[in-house]
């Protein structure tokens, strides 16, 4: 039985009783029977506000659940993205032209090559690499 309906019987024993609505517990007992009927509303209405709002908020729910979702769908995309820039990055190598002084860079097939042109000044710079060879040789050995 809700606040109502228990107010509304309340009201029921109260006129059954026959109690004289212009004598002082009469009046008291009305006063009170009527002040429990507006809170009775109240919470009704409070309750009606509540569902509504329980109602918005699932809906909030619902849409915040969708952008975490896309935004981890993104997340993974940015990752997986950033796993295949790594796996095509070759190393890359940078030398500086002794005619022009500029920076070149160059991968790892200009260094096969022997030699590389300096796009600036068009200086034609070669490269032995068996000096490359014993220096990595006499650093190994160093090592140990």
């Amino acid at each position: 039985m809700g606040v109502s309906e228990k107010v509304a019987y309340l009201k029921g024993l109260a006129e059954g009783l026959g109690l004289d609505a212009e004598s002082k517990e009469g009046k008291l007992f009305a006063a009170i029977i009527d002040v429990l009927d507006e809170m009775a509303e109240e919470i009704l209405d409070l309750e009606e506000e509540m569902a509504d709002i329980e109602e918005g908020l699932d809906a909030v729910s619902d849409d915040l659940s969708e952008v975490e979702e896309t935004l981890y769908e993104l997340e993974d995309e940015f990752d997986d993205d950033d796993d295949e820039d790594e796996e095509d990055e070759e190393d890359c190598f940078m030398t500086t032209c002794p005619a022009c002084e500029e920076e070149i860079f160059f991968d790892e097939t200009v260094l096969e090559d022997g030699e590389v042109v300096c796009p600036n000044c068009g200086e034609k710079l070669e490269f032995d690499l068996s000096d490359l060879a014993n220096a990595l040789e006499d650093l190994e050995e160093d090592d140990d």
